[in-house]
């Protein structure tokens, strides 16, 4: 979701100006486990797991939380070996509902049935832990304000916390392209691929730190979505260097939540939700900067 209202003119001064490249905190997470996106010739679903989580101990990322849709395993029961080799790896699970459906499509009841389901799930594979994070599939949290106070009164009556999300750039559109450049052996879109990775990335940064000044007065630990696709896979060792670059260190999403500016509510009706500053954003009537993904473009790589 991006905001287009106009800014206020001192808003819009206080985005343009330049923040100042501090040391900045960031927790990495990742939706949709066991699977996302096309599979490329050649790999598996395994392989794709174990190569996030060898770059995630390769790295010394701190413990990254996975959020799981456990309907993918009806389909494709042999898949239940990413979740075991998450959870192998020492890596936290969260639920993001059973079968990821959008909360303006269901009831209240319906979709606490389907956050319900996921459980029996996330009890075997984490015993005696805690997983009790709830991530919104899609960032939606409710088209209507009575719909959006039942579920998060129902998520903290069953000991829930959200797992909110501050960086979003859209990952998972590179998935799908990637695995047909697979397919076609087109090297040099792939290399293409990767370079809007990278800056799509980079200029999401710029922009959720420019607006969470404007929101916040300040930084905030920030919470990156990602997902289990295989181009992320690839990409993750660049994305962490690229974080690196940018002057930021790496922490869990409990600690991140931590922070005071992810218990304050926007209280909206929002159909397409979105991060935390989006929703804020959207409340007070202030606009993103520009903050456009290639969709188009991808879309059309190695059709």
């Amino acid at each position: 979701m991006r905001i287009t209202k106009s800014l206020p003119g001192i808003l819009l001064l206080s985005l343009v100006c330049a923040i100042p490249a501090l040391p900045q905190q960031v927790a990495f997470t990742f939706d949709d486990l066991p699977t996302e996106g096309d599979l490329p010739d050649g790999q598996t679903r395994l392989q794709i797991a174990d190569s996030i989580l060898s770059t995630l101990r390769n790295q010394h990322m701190p413990l990254v939380y996975g959020f799981i849709n456990a309907v993918q395993l009806e389909s494709e029961p042999e898949n239940i070996v990413v979740l075991k080799a998450w959870r192998a790896a020492g890596e936290p699970l969260g639920n993001h509902s059973y079968d990821h459906s959008a909360i303006d499509k269901l009831t209240p009841a319906e979709f606490e049935a389907d956050i319900t389901k996921n459980e029996p799930l996330l009890t075997t594979l984490m015993p005696g832990q805690d997983w009790h994070w709830f991530r919104y599939p899609y960032l939606r949290e409710g088209e209507t304000l009575e719909k959006r106070h039942i579920v998060r009164a129902w998520l903290r009556q069953n000991g829930y916390r959200i797992a909110h999300v501050s960086i979003d750039f859209q990952d998972y559109l590179w998935n799908d392209p990637y695995a047909r450049c697979i397919a076609k052996n087109d090297t040099k879109s792939i290399d293409a691929l990767q370079s809007t990775y990278l800056s799509t990335a980079d200029q999401s940064i710029t922009a959720f730190r420019k607006v969470t000044h404007a929101l916040y007065g300040r930084d905030i630990p920030y919470v990156l979505l990602l997902h289990i696709g295989a181009f992320d896979a690839k990409m993750l060792p660049d994305l962490i260097a690229l974080f690196r670059q940018r002057g930021f260190t790496f922490i869990t999403l409990p600690e991140a939540i931590k922070d005071p500016a992810y218990a304050e509510d926007a209280d909206i009706p929002l159909k397409y939700g979105g991060t935390i500053q989006e929703q804020l954003a959207a409340a007070r009537h202030i606009s993103f900067p520009p903050n456009s993904g290639p969709e188009k473009e991808l879309e059309a790589t190695c059709r």
